[in-house]
């Protein structure tokens, strides 16, 4: 049922049933140019998505380029890296300012927006590391020096930058890995929330500190937080500021992994690429609409859920992709999906 016939259907009933084809169809404008939606959730065409690209990353090699000097320029405070070979489809994105504890300036998070923006509508990427190139930090949050030069007037709108940002980074359609080798506070905790999979060294530090400022999350954190761990746990952390250890954020389901840290201070990006090079045979098309199915199903009711998933499934099966996994299948051989 579509929503314009359902907007007609008396009383509260009617109104919710509208509100599910309206979230359902929004859900597959997401999906692809010219969607349309499955059986009794028929709607007109979907328009096109059209995607603002204004920055092109430099291809580079697997290896990790670290810089700790406080001379870092302005363009080297986010590398952004297409890893090759085995691990070619996995995008690292490595945040390298040193001499500010990585934290969040009004130049990095332009950098992030742009690297965001490219990476969104690039078919060829198919998972996306986030971490430091920085020993022992992963994010300490927004950049306090350059926050007190602010006007009152100013925090705000910069505040909401840095959450349209996070907020992207969390729409992007592939699966996102924050690898956690160091500290995370604030909204460089945040900034690893917005990722699908949270992995850390035990080692690390991770926390919501705001209200220790007088203020509060303002990067998502008072909302995924709680999606994450839980309502209560969530108001207990950030009313008390308290920040955990590797071992303790694993133990009440806040990262999927947490592991000793190694020599090299990078055993939470190595684990990263371990899942990420797991994720990397898989159907391109199906893991991207698996997340959108999983995401979106997630904020609304269960009937509601499985109409997405319906509508979902449904947008794999015209595939290339399909069809090839069943002749591998037949045939006992790997697939070779293209993303088609």
């Amino acid at each position: 049922m579509a929503a314009a016939a359902v907007a007609a259907v008396p009383g509260t009933l009617g109104t919710l049933q509208a509100g599910r084809a309206r979230l359902v169809a929004a859900c597959c404008a997401r999906l692809r140019p010219g969607s349309r939606l499955p059986g009794s959730l028929m709607g007109p065409r979907v328009a096109p998505a059209i995607w603002a690209r204004g920055w092109a990353p430099a291809v580079e090699g697997s290896a990790p380029r670290r810089g700790y000097s406080s001379e870092v320029k302005t363009e080297d405070e986010l590398r952004v890296r297409y890893l090759e070979e085995e691990n070619r489809g996995i995008v690292v994105l490595g945040i390298n300012r040193a001499y500010a504890k990585n934290s969040f300036s009004k130049n990095l998070i332009k950098m992030l927006s742009k690297a965001v923006d490219a990476l969104k509508s690039d078919k060829k990427v198919r998972t996306i590391i986030v971490r430091s190139e920085v020993p022992g930090i992963f994010c300490a949050g927004a950049d306090l020096k350059e926050r007190v030069k602010m006007n009152p007037s100013e925090v705000g709108p910069f505040v909401s930058k840095i959450r349209a940002v996070i907020n992207e980074i969390a729409n992007l359609p592939v699966p996102t890995i924050a690898a956690i080798d160091g500290l995370a506070l604030g909204g460089g905790l945040e900034l690893a929330l917005a990722c699908d999979i949270r992995v850390a060294a035990s080692s690390a530090k991770m926390g919501l500190v705001e209200t220790k400022l007088a203020i509060i999350p303002g990067g998502g954190g008072t909302q995924r937080l709680p999606r994450a761990i839980g309502m209560s746990l969530a108001k207990e952390l950030i009313f008390s500021a308290r920040v955990l250890d590797g071992q303790e954020a694993k133990a009440v389901g806040l990262i999927s992994h947490v592991l000793e840290q190694n020599q090299e201070g990078d055993a939470a990006y190595r684990k990263a690429l371990d899942l990420a090079r797991e994720f990397l045979p898989q159907g391109p098309v199906a893991m991207r609409v698996a997340k959108l199915a999983i995401n979106q199903g997630m904020e609304v009711d269960l009937v509601t859920g499985l109409a997405i998933e319906e509508a979902c499934y449904a947008q794999t099966i015209p595939t290339k992709d399909r069809l090839e996994g069943l002749l591998a299948f037949k045939e006992k051989r790997s697939p070779r999906y293209k993303g088609e």
